[in-house]
């Protein structure tokens, strides 16, 4: 039988400790044994954090947090980007798992970010689809070109966390769900920026934004 929900704190305390433990190169017994409880989560799921990250093959949460079956609702989009689709699978979790974390997961060198910086120095054609996921980070992440004088390789670090940062304000504009259960002190949602060559997570914050009481 499942215990309560973890709050905010305690499951990002979780995902802390998976994390060093990823770096450390261990793999705990719970997360191994999680795969011999299949008939058990086949019946039910209670993920404790939300995590919205990039589609790398180099970025599964479930390995970069040492987390096991039925431990994280994971969305994973190139560019971690916060379309309609992925909006609405955040809201789902919060809603009908009680998950009081969402966590916006980038990472370094994100392929995504790299394309978006490429096409605003030199846009080209692209399909449709591909466009959808460039406009979508673009905004985010075009002032870090001017920070950088347009060098597109040295501002990168900075790309990759304005664009989790712009997701995260995105997720709060387009949800009034989302932004009530923050504001409201029931959900925490927090940026991460993942370094594929270290595995460490660094998190931090992004404050939600205080909106006006309607008169």
């Amino acid at each position: 039988m499942q215990g309560p929900q973890l709050d905010a704190e305690q499951a990002l305390a979780r995902l802390r400790e998976g994390n060093r433990r990823f770096v450390d190169h261990v793999i705990s017994l719970e997360a191994l044994l999680s795969h011999a409880r299949r008939e058990d989560h086949a019946r039910a799921q209670r993920p404790f954090a939300v995590v919205l990250g990039c589609s790398d093959s180099r970025a599964p949460a479930e390995f970069v947090f040492d987390q096991g079956l039925g431990d994280l609702f994971v969305i994973r989009v190139a560019g971690n980007i916060a379309a309609p689709s992925q909006v609405g699978s955040i809201e789902f979790a919060v809603e009908q798992f009680q998950t009081r974390l969402v966590v916006v997961l980038g990472h370094s060198n994100c392929g995504a970010v790299r394309a978006t910086l490429t096409h605003l120095q030199a846009p080209a054609d692209t399909s449709p689809a591909l466009r959808a996921i460039v406009d979508r980070i673009a905004p985010g992440v075009q002032p870090t070109l001017a920070d950088c004088g347009g060098d597109s390789n040295s501002c990168m670090p900075r790309a990759i966390r304005a664009n989790v940062e712009a997701t995260i304000r995105n997720l709060r504009a387009q949800s009034d769900y989302l932004r009530y259960a923050e504001l409201q002190g029931g959900l925490r949602i927090v940026g991460a920026d993942y370094d594929l060559g270290s595995g460490a997570v660094d998190f931090f914050a992004s404050e939600p934004v205080l909106w006006p009481a309607a008169s």
